[in-house]
């Protein structure tokens, strides 16, 4: 026998994953995982035996619901489904998947259009921190067909929006959770830092590296893979997240100078893959380190400065383009919000067939 469950298949800027409003899936959370996971086909490499594309990129859920804040239309519960363990992950954001949970949220009617543009008001339940979502609407509807073209992704698409207004230090508390902006860990000087994401920054000269290498052959490279984890470990630690082994954060990241002021290049890790292209949270992490002083990442030829910034992350795929607001507070920058574009697009709607052995399992 099998459980059916709506489901709808999107792709969100560079990452695919099944949406699914809340009150579709199971309440209890060890239950919704083991959802999940079988939903995706984990764990099995290739995913075979689910929606699941074998590529943590692609094994990817997002859940909306109405939202509980008073200032929020929308909440919006990320979880990352391990591609080769019966694992389920909700304490990282993905601002990729993001770029779907507005058009999603309208084309379900939790939210009202209107005219040509409609701000949705989302709520990351993860990390507890709002994001305001611009989606076209012309005609009263979700309009996914467009003109622009977001790099990683083929063909054009309608723009989304997003403006990240408080995903500083929203999972550890602080910007920079070890209230320093380098550390030493591992002999390396390193920057942890929470905005959007919390990655551990390294220079790719510190690595031996160049830092514009393929994914493959980063990925291909144990030795360096082995030091990134104890890097991560040992941030976790030092950042107050304990033992991390067993979680996707923190994220580590290689970077190196861009080819002009503003630009940076990113190698972005998922946490044990480099990315194919590049985590939208992860791109806004980075590109607040390139505008604030005194991180690996900062850009010292420009000084740091009241108003928008634009940082160009270069990634494999191509190029993100970040919007940073900053202010200037008693001498100091602070992070007031960041803006960028990506796309979506609704693949596909319809049943979800979940094996009830897979629900009566508990996973291992």
């Amino acid at each position: 026998m099998s459980t059916t469950i709506p489901c709808v298949l999107m792709r969100g800027g560079t990452s695919r994953g099944p949406f699914f409003l809340a009150d579709w899936l199971p309440q209890d959370p060890e239950a919704r995982d083991r959802t999940l996971i079988s939903a995706l086909g984990s764990p099995h490499e290739l995913q075979i035996d689910g929606l699941g594309g074998g590529n943590s990129l692609t094994s990817k859920v997002a859940i909306v619901s109405r939202s509980t804040q008073p200032d929020c239309d929308v909440d919006y519960l990320f979880a990352q489904v391990s591609v080769e363990e019966a694992r389920v992950d909700t304490r990282p954001n993905c601002g990729n998947m993001l770029a779907g949970v507005g058009p999603f949220a309208i084309d379900q009617g939790l939210v009202a259009p209107t005219g040509s543009t409609t701000s949705v008001r989302v709520y990351n339940v993860n990390t507890r921190s709002r994001i305001d979502v611009q989606v076209c609407t012309r005609g009263g509807q979700v309009q996914y067909e467009g003109d622009v073209q977001i790099d990683g992704v083929q063909g054009t698409a309608a723009p989304v929006l997003m403006n990240f207004l408080d995903a500083w230090g929203a999972v550890t508390g602080q910007v920079f959770p070890t209230g320093q902006r380098i550390d030493t860990l591992d002999g390396l000087q390193v920057t942890c830092i929470d905005a959007a994401q919390v990655m551990v920054l390294v220079r790719a000269a510190d690595l031996g590296l160049r830092g514009d290498e393929t994914p493959a052959a980063l990925d291909a490279n144990t030795a360096l893979l082995e030091r990134l984890e104890h890097l991560r470990l040992q941030a976790g630690l030092r950042m107050g997240m304990g033992d991390v082994t067993h979680s996707v954060l923190p994220k580590p990241v290689i970077v190196s100078e861009g080819d002009q002021p503003g630009h940076i290049v990113s190698r972005y890790f998922t946490p044990h893959r480099c990315h194919r292209s590049h985590a939208v949270t992860g791109a806004i992490g980075v590109a607040a380190a390139r505008v604030l002083p005194g991180t690996v990442a900062s850009d010292t030829r420009t000084p740091p400065a009241a108003g928008v910034r634009r940082v160009e992350v270069q990634h494999p795929a191509g190029r993100i383009h970040v919007d940073v607001e900053l202010a200037l507070v008693d001498g100091h920058s602070t992070l007031v919000r960041a803006a960028l574009v990506r796309t979506a697009r609704k693949i596909l709607q319809g049943t979800l067939f979940v094996p009830d052995s897979a629900l009566a399992t508990h996973p291992h």
